[in-house]
């Protein structure tokens, strides 16, 4: 089973190893959400959508379905 953005909880911190580059918009990718990248997951809305990161010293608020699309792997603390 992959883990994915979405599947994080919040304070948990991952490093991006995969993604569809046709699912994720251009301007993530221009922000940061590389592989390779740190993310950490900031808060999550009321409603559980949108997910608020930090990639890379970059805040970024993305979709649910969005971050569903990009694997991590979790970081142990």
């Amino acid at each position: 089973m992959q883990t994915t953005i979405a599947s994080l909880k919040k304070g948990d911190k991952a490093i991006i190893i995969n993604f569809d580059v046709e699912a994720i918009p251009l301007k993530l990718l221009e922000m940061g959400c590389l592989p390779g990248n740190q993310v950490q997951l900031l808060q999550i809305a009321p409603f559980g959508d949108p997910l608020y990161l930090d990639i890379n010293g970059s805040h970024l608020a993305i979709r649910i379905e969005t971050a569903s699309e990009i694997e991590v792997e979790i970081i142990e603390q």
